[in-house]
Protein backbone atom coordinates (compact mmCIF):
# COMPACT_ATOMS: atom_id res chain seq x y z
CA UNK A 1 0.00 0.00 0.00
CA UNK A 2 1.61 3.30 -0.79
CA UNK A 3 1.77 5.68 1.90
CA UNK A 4 0.26 8.47 1.40
CA UNK A 5 0.99 12.60 3.11
CA UNK A 6 -0.28 12.42 6.37
CA UNK A 7 -0.75 16.44 6.24
CA UNK A 8 -4.92 16.23 5.80
CA UNK A 9 -7.21 13.72 7.42
CA UNK A 10 -8.08 12.02 3.69
CA UNK A 11 -10.72 9.94 5.60
CA UNK A 12 -13.24 12.81 7.28
CA UNK A 13 -16.47 11.05 8.61
CA UNK A 14 -20.01 12.37 6.77
CA UNK A 15 -20.90 14.55 9.46
CA UNK A 16 -25.11 14.74 10.99
CA UNK A 17 -25.57 17.98 8.73
CA UNK A 18 -24.80 16.16 5.53
CA UNK A 19 -26.41 13.14 6.25
CA UNK A 20 -29.86 14.78 7.13
CA UNK A 21 -29.40 16.85 3.98
CA UNK A 22 -28.61 13.91 2.00
CA UNK A 23 -31.56 12.10 2.99
CA UNK A 24 -34.15 14.77 3.06
CA UNK A 25 -36.80 14.96 0.40
CA UNK A 26 -38.48 18.45 1.28
CA UNK A 27 -37.30 21.60 -0.63
CA UNK A 28 -34.61 23.52 1.21
CA UNK A 29 -33.51 26.93 1.13
CA UNK A 30 -30.38 27.06 1.21
CA UNK A 31 -28.48 30.20 2.95
CA UNK A 32 -24.90 28.53 3.16
CA UNK A 33 -24.84 29.26 -0.88
CA UNK A 34 -21.93 32.00 -1.06
CA UNK A 35 -21.11 31.62 -4.94
CA UNK A 36 -22.71 34.49 -6.69
CA UNK A 37 -22.96 32.66 -10.00
CA UNK A 38 -25.43 30.21 -8.54
CA UNK A 39 -27.54 33.36 -6.36
CA UNK A 40 -28.73 35.40 -9.35
CA UNK A 41 -26.21 37.91 -9.04
CA UNK A 42 -24.16 37.01 -12.70
CA UNK A 43 -22.15 40.27 -13.34
CA UNK A 44 -23.01 41.59 -16.85
CA UNK A 45 -19.46 40.77 -18.80
CA UNK A 46 -18.54 41.22 -21.99
CA UNK A 47 -17.21 38.15 -22.70
CA UNK A 48 -15.63 39.27 -26.13
CA UNK A 49 -12.79 40.35 -23.45
CA UNK A 50 -11.92 36.65 -23.47
CA UNK A 51 -11.61 36.26 -26.68
CA UNK A 52 -8.65 38.43 -27.14
CA UNK A 53 -6.70 36.99 -30.45
CA UNK A 54 -3.01 37.97 -28.54
CA UNK A 55 -3.78 35.05 -26.26
CA UNK A 56 -3.28 32.89 -29.04
CA UNK A 57 0.56 33.90 -28.22
CA UNK A 58 2.40 32.32 -24.95
CA UNK A 59 4.37 35.30 -23.40
CA UNK A 60 4.56 34.26 -19.66
CA UNK A 61 5.18 36.48 -17.06
CA UNK A 62 6.23 35.07 -13.46
CA UNK A 63 4.35 38.09 -11.57
CA UNK A 64 1.47 38.33 -14.69
CA UNK A 65 1.71 40.22 -17.14
CA UNK A 66 2.17 44.04 -17.09
CA UNK A 67 -0.98 45.19 -18.31
CA UNK A 68 -3.26 43.32 -15.74
CA UNK A 69 -1.24 44.24 -13.29
CA UNK A 70 -1.77 47.55 -14.27
CA UNK A 71 -5.37 47.11 -14.15
CA UNK A 72 -4.80 45.80 -10.53
CA UNK A 73 -2.80 48.63 -9.62
CA UNK A 74 -5.90 51.26 -10.85
CA UNK A 75 -8.38 49.11 -8.86
CA UNK A 76 -6.70 50.06 -5.53
CA UNK A 77 -6.43 53.90 -6.82
CA UNK A 78 -9.73 53.87 -7.77
CA UNK A 79 -11.16 51.41 -5.03
CA UNK A 80 -9.32 52.47 -2.06
CA UNK A 81 -7.26 55.72 -2.62
CA UNK A 82 -4.41 53.24 -2.65
CA UNK A 83 -0.58 53.94 -5.00
CA UNK A 84 0.51 50.61 -5.64
CA UNK A 85 3.09 50.22 -8.04
CA UNK A 86 2.15 47.48 -10.71
CA UNK A 87 6.23 46.02 -9.94
CA UNK A 88 4.93 44.96 -6.89
CA UNK A 89 2.09 42.86 -8.02
CA UNK A 90 2.05 39.39 -8.40
CA UNK A 91 -0.78 37.55 -10.17
CA UNK A 92 -2.56 33.88 -8.90
CA UNK A 93 -5.02 31.55 -9.80
CA UNK A 94 -6.68 32.30 -6.88
CA UNK A 95 -6.33 34.21 -3.35
CA UNK A 96 -6.36 30.02 -2.40
CA UNK A 97 -2.88 30.28 -4.20
CA UNK A 98 -1.39 33.26 -3.17
CA UNK A 99 -1.75 32.08 0.45
CA UNK A 100 0.37 28.80 -0.50
CA UNK A 101 2.84 30.80 -2.35
CA UNK A 102 3.30 32.99 0.49
CA UNK A 103 3.33 30.02 3.07
CA UNK A 104 6.15 28.81 0.54
CA UNK A 105 8.36 32.25 0.79
CA UNK A 106 7.71 32.68 4.43
CA UNK A 107 7.97 29.58 6.06
CA UNK A 108 9.91 26.50 6.44
CA UNK A 109 8.11 23.10 7.15
CA UNK A 110 7.54 23.48 10.68
CA UNK A 111 6.53 27.04 11.13
CA UNK A 112 3.48 28.82 12.10
CA UNK A 113 1.26 31.44 11.18
CA UNK A 114 -1.43 33.32 13.13
CA UNK A 115 -4.60 33.06 11.93
CA UNK A 116 -8.28 34.97 13.60
CA UNK A 117 -10.85 33.08 14.88
CA UNK A 118 -13.29 32.87 14.10
CA UNK A 119 -12.43 32.73 10.96
CA UNK A 120 -13.00 31.12 7.53
CA UNK A 121 -12.28 27.57 7.45
CA UNK A 122 -10.02 27.04 4.61
CA UNK A 123 -7.26 28.05 6.83
CA UNK A 124 -6.22 24.69 8.13
CA UNK A 125 -6.11 22.88 4.72
CA UNK A 126 -4.00 25.82 3.44
CA UNK A 127 -1.54 25.58 6.02
CA UNK A 128 -1.63 21.70 6.51
CA UNK A 129 -0.79 21.26 2.58
CA UNK A 130 2.13 23.32 3.00
CA UNK A 131 3.45 21.65 6.40
CA UNK A 132 3.02 24.63 8.13
CA UNK A 133 0.80 25.21 12.04
CA UNK A 134 -1.90 27.39 12.00
CA UNK A 135 -2.00 28.79 15.48
CA UNK A 136 -5.45 30.57 16.11
CA UNK A 137 -5.65 34.53 18.28
CA UNK A 138 -9.39 35.34 19.26
CA UNK A 139 -11.49 37.90 18.10
CA UNK A 140 -13.16 39.30 21.04
CA UNK A 141 -16.93 41.07 20.07
CA UNK A 142 -18.47 43.70 22.54
CA UNK A 143 -20.95 45.28 20.41
CA UNK A 144 -18.68 44.56 17.18
CA UNK A 145 -15.77 42.19 16.56
CA UNK A 146 -12.10 43.51 16.69
CA UNK A 147 -8.60 42.39 17.65
CA UNK A 148 -6.60 42.73 20.92
CA UNK A 149 -3.16 43.29 19.52
CA UNK A 150 -1.59 43.69 22.94
CA UNK A 151 -2.51 40.12 23.92
CA UNK A 152 -1.50 38.78 20.74
CA UNK A 153 1.00 36.23 21.61
CA UNK A 154 3.41 35.70 18.42
CA UNK A 155 5.25 32.22 18.96
CA UNK A 156 8.79 32.03 18.35
CA UNK A 157 8.43 30.28 14.82
CA UNK A 158 5.76 32.18 13.70
CA UNK A 159 6.33 33.77 10.51
CA UNK A 160 2.96 35.47 9.47
CA UNK A 161 0.04 37.30 10.76
CA UNK A 162 -3.23 36.79 9.13
CA UNK A 163 -5.72 38.96 8.76
CA UNK A 164 -8.98 38.83 7.05
CA UNK A 165 -10.62 42.51 6.34
CA UNK A 166 -13.74 41.91 6.41
CA UNK A 167 -13.92 39.03 8.64
CA UNK A 168 -15.32 35.74 7.15
CA UNK A 169 -17.91 35.48 8.45
CA UNK A 170 -17.71 38.37 10.99
CA UNK A 171 -18.11 41.13 8.81
CA UNK A 172 -15.89 43.32 10.56
CA UNK A 173 -12.67 45.39 9.09
CA UNK A 174 -9.54 45.87 10.42
CA UNK A 175 -9.10 49.57 12.43
CA UNK A 176 -5.96 51.75 11.45
CA UNK A 177 -5.03 51.16 15.22
CA UNK A 178 -5.36 47.40 14.91
CA UNK A 179 -2.89 47.92 11.86
CA UNK A 180 -0.85 49.83 13.67
CA UNK A 181 -0.45 47.71 16.55
CA UNK A 182 0.07 44.32 14.24
CA UNK A 183 2.48 46.49 12.18
CA UNK A 184 4.45 46.72 15.80
CA UNK A 185 4.26 43.37 16.60
CA UNK A 186 5.47 41.74 13.33
CA UNK A 187 7.91 43.92 13.02
CA UNK A 188 9.62 43.20 16.53
CA UNK A 189 8.87 39.39 15.83
CA UNK A 190 9.96 39.61 12.46
CA UNK A 191 6.87 38.46 11.14
CA UNK A 192 4.83 39.35 7.70
CA UNK A 193 1.30 40.66 7.80
CA UNK A 194 -1.15 38.78 5.28
CA UNK A 195 -3.78 40.81 4.94
CA UNK A 196 -7.01 38.98 2.56
CA UNK A 197 -9.30 41.60 1.63
CA UNK A 198 -11.77 39.98 -0.74
CA UNK A 199 -14.61 41.11 0.49
CA UNK A 200 -13.48 44.91 1.25
CA UNK A 201 -15.63 46.62 -1.78
CA UNK A 202 -18.89 45.27 0.29
CA UNK A 203 -19.12 48.37 2.85
CA UNK A 204 -22.13 48.49 4.72
CA UNK A 205 -21.60 51.20 6.62
CA UNK A 206 -18.73 54.21 6.15
CA UNK A 207 -16.17 53.70 9.02
CA UNK A 208 -13.47 56.49 9.40
CA UNK A 209 -11.43 54.03 11.56
CA UNK A 210 -11.06 51.55 8.85
CA UNK A 211 -8.37 50.06 7.11
CA UNK A 212 -8.80 50.50 3.10
CA UNK A 213 -5.88 48.08 2.67
CA UNK A 214 -3.07 47.52 4.47
CA UNK A 215 -1.12 48.20 0.68
CA UNK A 216 -1.21 51.57 1.66
CA UNK A 217 1.01 51.14 4.88
CA UNK A 218 5.18 50.67 4.53
CA UNK A 219 6.01 50.38 8.17
CA UNK A 220 6.05 46.61 7.99
CA UNK A 221 5.90 43.40 5.15
CA UNK A 222 2.88 43.16 3.87
CA UNK A 223 0.96 41.18 1.64
CA UNK A 224 -2.58 42.27 0.71
CA UNK A 225 -4.57 39.44 -1.47
CA UNK A 226 -7.94 39.68 -3.39
CA UNK A 227 -9.16 38.86 -6.75
CA UNK A 228 -11.96 38.66 -9.28
CA UNK A 229 -13.96 36.01 -7.25
CA UNK A 230 -15.34 38.64 -4.91
CA UNK A 231 -14.36 41.64 -6.52
CA UNK A 232 -16.08 41.00 -9.78
CA UNK A 233 -18.45 37.90 -8.52
CA UNK A 234 -15.95 35.91 -11.53
CA UNK A 235 -14.65 32.57 -9.01
CA UNK A 236 -14.84 30.94 -12.70
CA UNK A 237 -11.91 33.01 -14.12
CA UNK A 238 -9.38 32.73 -11.67
CA UNK A 239 -7.49 35.38 -11.59
CA UNK A 240 -6.29 37.14 -7.55
CA UNK A 241 -3.40 39.00 -6.76
CA UNK A 242 -1.19 39.92 -3.84
CA UNK A 243 -0.09 42.91 -3.53
CA UNK A 244 3.29 43.65 -1.62
CA UNK A 245 4.14 46.57 0.79
CA UNK A 246 6.23 47.56 3.80
CA UNK A 247 10.17 48.98 3.92
CA UNK A 248 11.22 48.77 0.13
CA UNK A 249 14.70 46.87 1.08
CA UNK A 250 12.18 44.32 2.38
CA UNK A 251 9.65 44.29 -0.13
CA UNK A 252 12.53 43.63 -3.13
CA UNK A 253 13.51 40.80 -1.17
CA UNK A 254 10.06 39.14 -0.59
CA UNK A 255 8.82 40.24 -4.57
CA UNK A 256 12.11 38.79 -6.19
CA UNK A 257 11.35 35.48 -4.29
CA UNK A 258 7.79 35.75 -4.84
CA UNK A 259 8.68 36.01 -8.41
CA UNK A 260 10.87 32.57 -8.71
CA UNK A 261 8.00 30.42 -6.60
CA UNK A 262 5.35 31.82 -9.46
CA UNK A 263 7.93 31.23 -12.17
CA UNK A 264 7.73 27.66 -11.16
CA UNK A 265 3.84 26.90 -11.50
CA UNK A 266 3.09 29.88 -14.02
CA UNK A 267 -0.75 29.33 -13.59
CA UNK A 268 -2.34 32.12 -14.24
CA UNK A 269 -3.87 31.75 -18.01
CA UNK A 270 -3.49 34.35 -20.45
CA UNK A 271 -7.12 35.05 -21.79
CA UNK A 272 -7.94 36.37 -18.00
CA UNK A 273 -5.01 38.73 -17.99
CA UNK A 274 -5.84 40.45 -20.80
CA UNK A 275 -9.04 40.68 -20.12
CA UNK A 276 -8.42 42.21 -16.16
CA UNK A 277 -8.31 45.65 -17.20
CA UNK A 278 -12.57 45.29 -18.49
CA UNK A 279 -13.51 42.97 -15.93
CA UNK A 280 -12.28 45.27 -13.19
CA UNK A 281 -13.54 48.33 -14.58
CA UNK A 282 -17.05 46.52 -15.21
CA UNK A 283 -17.21 45.18 -11.49
CA UNK A 284 -19.43 48.55 -9.75
CA UNK A 285 -22.63 47.05 -11.37
CA UNK A 286 -22.55 43.60 -9.73
CA UNK A 287 -21.13 45.49 -6.54
CA UNK A 288 -24.02 47.52 -6.01
CA UNK A 289 -26.75 44.42 -6.52
CA UNK A 290 -24.91 42.36 -4.07
CA UNK A 291 -24.65 44.93 -1.55
CA UNK A 292 -28.50 45.88 -2.25
CA UNK A 293 -29.41 42.25 -1.71
CA UNK A 294 -27.01 41.89 1.51
CA UNK A 295 -28.67 44.96 2.72
CA UNK A 296 -32.01 44.10 1.82
CA UNK A 297 -31.65 39.96 3.26
CA UNK A 298 -30.26 41.85 6.92
CA UNK A 299 -32.95 43.81 7.16
CA UNK A 300 -35.44 40.65 6.46
CA UNK A 301 -33.30 38.81 8.88
CA UNK A 302 -34.09 41.54 11.89
CA UNK A 303 -37.60 42.24 10.92
CA UNK A 304 -38.54 38.36 11.78
CA UNK A 305 -36.60 39.14 15.04
CA UNK A 306 -39.29 39.52 17.64
CA UNK A 307 -38.37 42.04 20.39
CA UNK A 308 -38.37 39.59 23.36
CA UNK A 309 -36.60 36.91 21.35
CA UNK A 310 -33.95 34.83 22.78
CA UNK A 311 -31.95 35.27 19.70
CA UNK A 312 -30.22 37.65 17.73
CA UNK A 313 -28.48 39.07 14.92
CA UNK A 314 -24.93 40.68 15.34
CA UNK A 315 -23.61 43.58 13.67
CA UNK A 316 -21.83 43.49 10.82
CA UNK A 317 -19.98 45.81 8.70
CA UNK A 318 -19.50 44.14 5.32
CA UNK A 319 -19.15 40.80 3.93
CA UNK A 320 -22.14 38.86 2.30
CA UNK A 321 -22.86 36.60 5.59
CA UNK A 322 -24.51 37.39 8.97
CA UNK A 323 -23.76 35.45 12.46
CA UNK A 324 -27.05 34.98 14.84
CA UNK A 325 -26.28 34.33 18.22
CA UNK A 326 -28.99 31.10 19.56
CA UNK A 327 -29.43 30.29 22.56
CA UNK A 328 -27.24 27.49 24.28
CA UNK A 329 -29.96 25.54 25.59
CA UNK A 330 -29.03 23.47 22.38
CA UNK A 331 -25.61 22.89 20.74
CA UNK A 332 -25.08 24.27 16.83
CA UNK A 333 -25.41 20.98 15.26
CA UNK A 334 -28.55 20.65 17.04
CA UNK A 335 -30.19 24.16 16.14
CA UNK A 336 -28.50 23.29 12.14
CA UNK A 337 -30.63 20.08 12.35
CA UNK A 338 -33.99 21.93 14.09
CA UNK A 339 -33.39 24.04 11.06
CA UNK A 340 -32.84 21.89 8.40
CA UNK A 341 -35.89 19.88 9.02
CA UNK A 342 -38.16 23.14 9.07
CA UNK A 343 -36.34 23.75 5.50
CA UNK A 344 -33.79 25.94 5.80
CA UNK A 345 -29.95 24.84 5.59
CA UNK A 346 -27.85 27.34 7.55
CA UNK A 347 -23.71 26.60 9.12
CA UNK A 348 -23.68 25.59 12.17
CA UNK A 349 -20.55 28.48 13.95
CA UNK A 350 -18.33 25.88 14.76
CA UNK A 351 -17.48 25.31 11.05
CA UNK A 352 -15.71 28.95 11.88
CA UNK A 353 -14.21 28.07 14.82
CA UNK A 354 -16.19 30.64 17.03
CA UNK A 355 -13.88 30.58 20.59
CA UNK A 356 -17.39 31.57 22.65
CA UNK A 357 -20.95 31.28 22.47
CA UNK A 358 -23.53 29.45 20.33
CA UNK A 359 -24.00 31.16 16.89
CA UNK A 360 -24.81 29.76 13.51
CA UNK A 361 -24.03 31.45 10.15
CA UNK A 362 -26.15 32.35 7.28
CA UNK A 363 -24.80 33.12 3.51
CA UNK A 364 -27.14 36.74 2.58
CA UNK A 365 -26.18 35.82 -1.32
CA UNK A 366 -29.38 34.08 -1.61
CA UNK A 367 -32.98 35.91 -3.39
CA UNK A 368 -34.45 38.27 -0.80
CA UNK A 369 -38.27 36.42 -1.30
CA UNK A 370 -36.47 32.75 -0.50
CA UNK A 371 -34.52 35.05 2.45
CA UNK A 372 -37.66 36.04 4.23
CA UNK A 373 -39.11 32.89 4.34
CA UNK A 374 -36.08 31.58 5.42
CA UNK A 375 -35.93 34.24 8.04
CA UNK A 376 -39.57 33.48 9.43
CA UNK A 377 -38.45 30.02 10.30
CA UNK A 378 -35.47 30.52 11.86
CA UNK A 379 -37.49 33.05 14.28
CA UNK A 380 -40.11 30.02 14.90
CA UNK A 381 -37.68 27.11 15.26
CA UNK A 382 -35.31 29.79 17.48
CA UNK A 383 -37.94 31.27 19.49
CA UNK A 384 -38.71 27.42 20.78
CA UNK A 385 -35.97 27.10 23.04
Amino acid sequence: MIPYSRRLPWTAAENAISRALRERREPTIDLTESNPTRAGLLPAVQLGALADVRALRYEPNPKGLLTAREAVAAYYADSRGAAVDPERVVLTASTSEAYALLFKLLCDPGDCVLVPEPSYPLFGMLTALEGVQAVPYPLRFDGEWHLDASALEIPPRARAVLAVSPGNPTGAFLKQPERAALAERCARAGCALICDEVFADFALVADPRRVPTVAAHDDVLSFALSGLSKVCGLPQLKLGWCAVSGPPEEVSRAVQRLELIADTYLSVATPVQLAAGQLLRGRHDFQRRVLDRVRGNRAALLRARSPDAPWDVLPAEGGWSAVLSVPRSRGEEEWALALLEAGVLVHPGYFFDFPTGAHLVVSLLGPEGELARAAQAIARVLQGA
